[in-house]
């Protein structure tokens, strides 16, 4: 009996010594708007000792544990917290929580930029939709003008950007650029692009306000990617009513490669159909392409390798009389890429490219016959690096070389003449993104060149801001200053000519939800230092300067919508008002290829039981200035 109770009185002390030995934990946890967060976890590192809030965000448990110990709060959309501290004051805490950021969901910096064939909600268009857009006959380019801030200049057919002219567009593929995208052509006689759509898996397009990655355009830039590794072996067979294509691919386990051809003959055509230009040769272009990855453990190389071939003789009028133009172009292009993985979160690219074009060009009329021979060769290497700190900051930073060789032999009868140029621009270039809040981002970057010509350096800064309203909105605003080398048809006759220069501001709204886009842009351009020169014609005597200016604003409107079963259709509306002294004009003007009012609607319908899409596309503009020669 005696034993029994020492037993008793003996777990009594161990409980009352354990009692005192407990330490309360308490308090509450809170998000930034000062709102209670129910469930969330709380414990001791290390020990099973914790709780759960409850509806107040409140919580209170005991624990053993002495002296210095973590305690941690977790909870699922929230980033998880820690305290270090004596245990003893763990009692009566306020604990806020911060959201974890989510990129997905986060707010998209897309000012001045339309993208296709990406996961983004900035992306507004989708990879078939480049080749299913009537009208675009395949053309990249024909297909981009549906999109709002475009001209229409169909008897041009290269890209003309919120009233900058074509040359202010720079083509790129896989970052690297391209000197010549587009078909040889001659005055009145519309170009289209080189390439194949089929080959790339996205594209980025730019209005303005672009990454500082990218330099020597004034108004735009247009960056295709091409197709990663193949997964399967297939044969695609095109029969046009204009001509034919093949093509290849072919899939291995670590690599592919893809290749197409095509050839195009006009002449069908423009005998059945009655044309106001007189072909004496019909345009023919043969062409051919091809895609090399190999995918290696850490890195994917791409190899990609464009040629093509056309010719054509065409009757042009010319100060009241007729002139024949004969014209041959063979054009090469190759580049090649690889990215590679450098571990803890480093990214390194590198590539160069090279771009060959030849034209031979014979002018004849009543009076002479001219011979116009010309060569150029172009060169782009390009390294980058990129590094993610967090899920909220990114670095992107390089260098870049651009090379360009023009040689040209012009023979008259009045004698030969052999004008040509070398110019090199280097340049850098860093740029960080950076997310305050998930519904809150900035990209700040400076591009900085040396024009060798001129051993000139020029500093362009860029900043692009955007902030999320809600799910479905938001706003963003971009700045930048872009400057661009004057074209060979300056060049070859004067290599003092400054770069060119023009100043961006956007502001931008866009609602994306489901299949629904509206997106609806103002923005403003200030150009300085554009090319000027004497005379009605470029000549080597006309007097060349940088004394131009100008300005480019208005509004771009664009509008999807998918959710009509089989129905998808887009409307594109664009108000400019632009005017610039630049070339030889007199004074600032409207340029001949601006259109106050542009609109574009396009349509697909998907037929289900002929498994058959049908298309339609419209497009209005109200009219471009013109000046007659033949009056004063």
């Amino acid at each position: 009996m005696n034993f029994n109770y020492f037993l008793f009185l003996l777990a009594t002390i161990f409980s009352a010594q354990s009692l005192l030995a407990q330490h309360e934990i308490s308090g509450i946890i809170i998000d930034k708007k000062q709102q209670p967060i129910v469930g969330a976890n709380i414990y001791i590192k290390g020990t099973y000792d914790g709780a759960v809030s409850d509806k107040n965000g409140q919580f209170v448990f005991t624990s053993e544990k002495t002296g210095t110990q973590i305690l941690v709060i977790s909870f699922l959309s929230f980033e998880t917290k820690e305290i270090s501290g004596e245990i003893n004051d763990f009692n009566n805490l306020q604990i806020q929580l911060v959201e974890k950021f989510d990129a997905l969901n986060a707010v998209i910096i897309n000012a001045g930029n339309f993208e296709a064939g990406t996961a983004s909600e900035a992306s507004v268009l989708k990879p078939l939709d480049i080749v299913t857009t009537a009208g675009s006959v395949g053309n990249i380019i024909a297909a981009l003008e549906t999109l709002p801030g475009t001209q229409s200049v169909g008897e041009d057919g290269r890209l003309f950007v919120r009233g900058g002219d074509a040359s202010e567009t720079q083509t790129f593929i896989d970052g690297l650029r391209v000197a010549q995208p587009y078909n040889a052509s001659v005055r009145n006689i519309p170009s289209r692009g080189r390439f194949s759509p089929y080959l790339f898996k996205g594209m980025s397009f730019s209005t303005g306000g672009y990454s500082a990655e990218y330099g020597n355009a004034l108004s735009s830039v247009l960056v295709m990617d091409t197709q990663e590794k193949a997964e399967e072996d297939n044969t695609e067979l095109s029969f046009m009513s204009l001509g034919l294509g093949i093509g290849k691919t072919k899939n291995w386990e670590k690599s592919s490669i893809t290749l197409n051809a095509s050839y195009v003959n006009l002449g069908p055509y423009q005998s059945l159909i009655d044309q106001n230009i007189k072909f004496d040769k019909p345009f023919q272009p043969i062409a051919g392409e091809a895609v090399f990855r190999n995918q290696f453990e850490n890195g994917l190389l791409k190899v990609y390798t464009a040629y093509d071939y056309s010719s054509f003789t065409v009757e042009q009028p010319i100060d009241g009389a007729s002139q024949t133009v004969d014209l041959k172009n063979n054009n090469f292009y190759m580049n090649s890429s690889y990215q590679h993985s450098l571990g803890n979160k480093w990214h390194l690219f590198g590539g160069i490219s090279y771009g060959n074009s030849q034209n031979d060009i014979n002018l004849e009329n009543e009076e002479n016959a001219e011979i116009v021979d010309d060569t150029e060769n172009s060169f782009h290497l390009k390294t980058k690096l990129s590094k993610r700190f967090t899920d909220k900051i990114k670095l992107n930073f390089g260098a870049e070389y651009f090379n360009t060789n023009f040689n040209q032999y012009y023979q008259t009868d009045t004698g030969d003449f052999e004008p040509n140029y070398t110019s090199g621009l280097f340049s850098v270039f860093t740029e960080t993104d950076v997310y305050f809040t998930q519904n809150l981002a900035a990209k700040v970057g400076v591009r900085t060149t040396r024009d060798a010509l001129l051993e000139k350096v020029y500093v362009s800064p860029r900043l692009s801001l955007a902030y999320k309203l809600d799910e479905s909105q938001q706003i963003s605003t971009a700045y930048g200053n872009f400057r661009q080398q004057v074209g060979q048809d300056y060049l070859k006759f004067n290599q003092d000519l400054f770069q060119q220069q023009a100043a961006h501001y956007i502001l931008n709204y866009q609602f994306s939800k489901a299949s629904t886009t509206l997106r609806a842009e103002a923005y403003f351009k200030k150009y300085r230092d554009l090319l000027t020169y004497t005379g009605d014609e470029i000549t080597y005597d006309s007097n060349f300067g940088n004394n131009g200016s100008g300005y480019a604003k208005g509004i771009d409107i664009f509008w999807r919508d998918g959710h009509l079963k089989n129905l998808d259709y887009w409307v594109s509306y664009s108000f400019i008002d632009s005017k610039r002294k630049y070339q030889n004009y007199p004074e600032q003007v409207t340029p001949n290829y601006v259109a106050n009012h542009n609109v574009s609607i396009v349509s697909k319908y998907w037929v289900q039981s002929l498994r058959s899409q049908v298309g339609f596309t419209y497009n209005f503009n109200s009219g471009r200035p013109y000046n007659d020669p033949n009056t004063l």
